[in-house]
């Protein structure tokens, strides 16, 4: 018996709902970025306009009130360059050391065994649920007794080696094949050079993740460098940021508040640039990095 088959159209029925799922998305897309990147455009905006311009009209646009005025009064009345560079020191010092020993820490919970090792890395685990708030004062005591307040190594020391960091290299470098490091022994290679040769080239997007974390953490770090630090000369960019703010919150409204407020968004968008270029520049090793940390 001959089964009659019916002519099946050429064209996609469903190609509309496609490309109008397609440009929802788009839409919703567009819209999400608008809404993260309005705060960095409005403050960008204001930093070229005058104080008073934007006291009077906050949501205002007009480029032929642009001019550099904040930035001039910003560079000549606000120590920026120095806590700028402050700033670039605490990054630099702190950075170097999570970038060494917290992979060393998550190397040996990863690959060796030895007395109470669950327990100690659970102990890390659980150091992670405190909040930060909890551990100043013991800090802020032993600093202290040691002598180091107002110094930069109450700024660099404390927190350098975190269990967030420790947690998220022993993740990582779990992933390393135990067949690599069996092979770096057999040729007679230490720990030490089994993992500076074998284990750090195989985990590098981790290590750049870590290292973007850890930097964005460290230059945005408010809590306890405030804390730690009372004079100007140590003073990192968002401790100086945070009494700017401050003080323009509790000036009277003036013309010369107004002009705080011109030099305090100048100041902001300062602050903002490095982290902005270095994200640009570090995005795909740092997307690369947690993509690599997420599959255990």
């Amino acid at each position: 018996m001959a089964v009659q088959t019916m002519p099946v159209s050429s064209r996609p029925e469903t190609s509309v709902p496609v490309r109008t799922r397609r440009g929802i998305g788009v839409l919703l897309i567009l819209a999400t970025m608008a809404v993260f990147l309005f705060p960095m455009w409005w403050m960008v905006i204001n930093s070229l306009r005058p104080g008073a311009s934007i006291l009077n009209d906050p949501l205002g646009f007009d480029p032929r009130d642009f001019s550099l005025n904040n930035w001039r009064g910003m560079l000549a009345n606000i120590p920026i360059i120095q806590a700028l560079g402050n700033t670039a020191v605490v990054v630099v010092l702190k950075g170097a050391l999570t970038m060494i020993f917290c992979p060393l820490a998550g190397y040996g919970f990863a690959k060796f065994d030895f007395p109470l090792k669950k327990q100690l890395f659970t102990f890390v685990l659980i150091t992670l649920m405190l909040p930060t708030l909890v551990l100043i004062i013991p800090l802020l005591v032993q600093m202290g007794e040691l002598g180091w307040i107002n110094t930069f190594k109450a700024l660099v020391l404390p927190g350098a080696i975190d269990a967030f960091s420790v947690f998220w290299m022993r993740q990582v470098i779990s992933e390393v094949p135990d067949e690599l490091l069996d092979a770096a022994k057999i040729d007679g290679a230490g720990i030490l050079r089994t993992f500076y040769s074998v284990v750090v080239p195989v985990i590098r997007p981790g290590l750049a993740a870590l290292a973007v974390l850890s930097l964005f953490n460290i230059y945005n770090d408010l809590v306890w460098p405030i804390v730690a630090i009372n004079d100007e000369r140590h003073q990192t960019l968002a401790v100086l940021l945070a009494s700017l703010a401050t003080n323009v919150t509790g000036a009277q409204t003036s013309a010369s508040s107004a002009d705080l407020w011109g030099q305090l968004l100048a100041a902001s968008t300062f602050a903002t640039i490095p982290t902005v270029i270095i994200f640009i520049v570090l995005q795909r090793h740092f997307i690369r990095g947690l993509l690599a940390g997420s599959t255990r």
